[in-house]
């Protein structure tokens, strides 16, 4: 149950998916939970109702990560509401499926916007707000395989989560002294809504090449971060963790040995 010692926690994007997942698993951790929207309020309302049947506090707040004022604004709120913040989960994300020479100038301002330049501004406002607060906190980027494998015809996906890799190990070495831990957790192939609408085979296609054979799920991301949450990750700061059953490890061989 909620007590008046709960940490505290916020979640972009969390009216649905991943995003949706990690808040219920911060809640199963003992965490209050704030849980940002940008356009789908009646999916936040359902988080919170999930969230609050699991005895902790749900606070929601609506804004578009990519817009100083906006984020400026959804941290005014946590402020008031939780009284400060000790992790920061940069989720919310888009992305556009379009050849390089065919992208639209403006699918790519609006992916980068929110997936590179909203983790920036969060992060830079979760800082100020745990540095000020002086007892330390966490903040874990969702990254991607993207981070580091490149996605055919998603170009500006990729750029985005490259430069959230990035990001992440820049702000672990600037807030450390601070006592503040900035990691990446960098999902494989997940189903949910989204990926489910992509592909109608998404987990059979996807499960046949992961070393581990299946796909994963909300939970599988949303107990990683919650350990990086954890005091049982007081020491680690500055990493990516491929949550991904081995996909990203695994690299195209053409001579296969059957079992």
């Amino acid at each position: 149950m909620s007590t008046e010692n709960s940490k505290r926690a916020f979640v972009t994007g969390g009216s649905k998916g991943v995003g949706r997942g990690i808040a219920y698993g911060m809640a199963d951790a003992g965490w209050d939970v704030a849980i940002n929207y940008h356009s789908d309020l009646a999916g936040a309302e359902e988080s919170k109702v999930e969230i609050e049947k699991r005895g902790q506090r749900c606070v929601i707040v609506s804004g578009n990560v990519g817009v100083k004022s906006d984020v400026e604004a959804m941290f005014a709120t946590l402020k008031s509401e939780f009284g400060g913040l000790d992790c920061m989960i940069n989720n919310a994300g888009r992305q556009t499926f379009a050849p390089l020479l065919e992208l639209a100038e403006d699918d790519w301002d609006k992916t980068l916007s929110t997936n590179l330049k909203g983790t920036f501004l969060c992060t830079q406002q979760a800082g100020l707000l745990m540095r000020n607060q002086g007892s330390g906190g966490s903040i874990i980027n969702i990254g991607s395989g993207a981070n580091k494998q490149p996605f055919l015809n998603l170009i500006d996906y990729c750029a985005s989560k490259g430069g959230v890799d990035q990001l992440t190990r820049v702000s672990a070495c600037e807030l450390g002294q601070y006592g503040i831990r900035v990691n990446c957790v960098a999902p494989g192939a997940i189903e949910i809504e989204r990926t489910k609408e992509e592909s109608p085979n998404y987990a059979e296609t996807w499960s046949a090449i992961t070393p581990m054979g299946r796909v994963g799920n909300p939970e599988d991301i949303a107990n990683v971060v919650a350990f990086l949450a954890s005091d049982a990750a007081a020491f680690t700061t500055g990493q990516t963790v491929y949550v991904d059953g081995g996909l990203w490890t695994k690299a195209q061989w053409p001579y296969e040995i059957e079992a």
